[in-house]
């Protein structure tokens, strides 16, 4: 392998890119999405040596290979202990529910969600890429909930760096509209777009590709179709596989998912070295994932609101990603697969295609009801309470277990990947009580908001961005 890994897009446009420029890029100039051109691949004897690493230095030693020589070891270092500094009650820390069945708990960081693992990095990447380059950057991202508060939290007070986020009006919980709209800074803006989230995600995308605006204001993404987005999301894979016998043994991971970056980030782990036997996807009523795994065919529908509002999507951005790697890395059929979805909402793979990817991947939906009944029982059976996307990675697992898609005796750690105070509507309904609020949690409820409510009009948040961001 080469010393540097360079990274191309999944359209064939773009081709041997660093991993600076897929960071500030965000989305590739075709529309594609960025993927390397090599990969690294951890040895038997390699991973024995990372049990004794610390998080920071398991986030160093697995990104490195992606990230040099744009930075070095001792700087990706720096950012990862800065990035961990502030998570609470330990980092990735795990819940043994049962026998051989835990909970990665990946709500402790600064927002109480997933997002922060990533999201805190990347924003000292950013950071550190538009120094190196002495420019300023304008951040634009959409959000089903948990990104944009995670974003925003991260990628507030930076002097290089102006941030807009696009929320879908009233299809948030509370807490996550809390979350994004109590920040008042500089160069943070949260904008409630009168839309769903994939109508939030179709403008940005489309606002990539219109290159001229793209290049006016030195556009990039911290969606997870930004390629540096998934790479620290690795790592708690690792950490959790690491604590649980592995590389001896094979572990099984549940998934919650709507944009599939998270799952993906585990396939990459398996990719790289990591012994996974199963990755379990868990989709609520907004099954498009799960239908596709059963049938081959990823086909959108309307989107409907659910108790798990993070996961109501109907286009899963990240898929193409896979796609890619199901092609045999053929750009054209990618290309021609991605047009057919955006026009017709539809495009198939073959049979040899779906019973392939299905050697590693299970789906199953979880509706509102089975949702609010796995919080209950789960709450009851262990005292453990469960957010509703997790739950919906539980319920996964469960149904996964019942159609015998995870053999017997096998190590399962099920995603935790919200805290339950931020969805207390749907915790009540289910148990009927409310769960503990933490402190920081409650200062932000009982603050004044501060966001915009636009038009689902590209146009007009380009013009919006445009006159908001700071001088270049």
């Amino acid at each position: 392998m080469s010393k540097q890994i360079k990274y191309s897009s999944t359209r064939g446009g773009e081709t041997s890119l660093s991993y600076e420029d897929v960071l500030l890029s965000g989305l590739a100039r075709d529309g594609g999405l960025f993927m390397p051109e090599e990969w690294p691949h951890f040895s038997f004897s390699e991973l024995e040596d990372m049990k004794s690493l610390d998080y920071a230095e398991l986030a160093t030693k697995i990104m490195c290979p992606f990230i040099e020589p744009c930075l070095s070891e001792k700087e990706v270092f720096k950012i990862c202990k800065d990035t961990y500094s502030g998570f609470n009650e330990g980092i990735a820390p795990l819940y043994n529910l049962k026998n051989n069945t835990y909970i990665l708990e990946l709500f402790h960081g600064p927002t109480f969600a997933f997002k922060d693992y990533a999201m805190q990095f990347l924003s000292r990447a950013f950071n550190q890429a538009l120094h190196n380059r002495k420019k300023r950057g304008v951040i634009l991202g959409a959000t089903s909930g948990d990104t944009g508060s995670a974003a925003l939290e991260a990628f507030k007070g930076q002097e290089n760096i102006d941030i807009f986020i696009l929320f879908p009006h009233l299809r948030v919980s509370e807490v996550q509209q809390k979350q994004m709209t109590y920040i008042n800074e500089r160069g943070a803006h949260a904008l409630s777009v009168k839309t769903d989230f994939d109508g939030c995600q179709s403008i940005v995308k489309d606002c990539f590709e219109d290159l001229n605006f793209k290049d006016q204001t030195s556009l990039s993404a911290i969606n997870s179709i930004n390629w540096v987005r998934l790479l620290p999301q690795i790592v708690y894979y690792f950490y959790s596989a690491l604590k649980l016998g592995a590389p001896e043994k094979e572990i099984t991971f549940s998934v919650p998912t709507g944009n599939f970056g998270n799952i993906l980030a585990g396939w990459m782990a398996k990719k790289i070295g990591l012994p996974i036997s199963r990755l379990i996807c868990g989709s609520n009523q907004n099954d498009i994932l799960t239908r596709f795994f059963n049938n081959g065919i990823m086909e959108r529908k309307s989107v409907i609101a659910s108790f798990s509002p993070s996961m109501d999507i109907q286009v899963s951005s990240n898929f193409e990603r896979l796609l890619y790697i199901i092609n045999e890395l053929d750009t054209a059929k990618v290309k021609k697969q991605m047009f057919d979805f955006k026009n017709e909402g539809k495009f198939e793979i073959t049979k040899e295609q779906l019973l392939e990817i299905n050697n590693l991947f299970a789906a199953y939906k979880i509706t509102d009801e089975e949702t609010l009944d796995i919080i209950k029982r789960v709450y009851e059976d262990y005292n453990y309470l469960l957010d509703p996307h997790s739950a919906i990675g539980y319920g996964a697992l469960l149904k996964a277990i019942d159609n015998k898609q995870v053999e017997d005796n096998s190590i399962i750690v099920s995603l935790a990947c919200a805290h339950p105070a931020k969805f207390p509507s749907v915790i009540s309904k289910s148990i009927n009580s409310s769960p503990d609020v933490p402190i920081p949690l409650k200062k932000i409820m009982s603050s004044e908001e501060y966001f915009e409510v636009i038009n689902p009009n590209m146009s007009e948040i380009q013009s919006f961005i445009k006159s908001n961001m700071r001088s270049q």
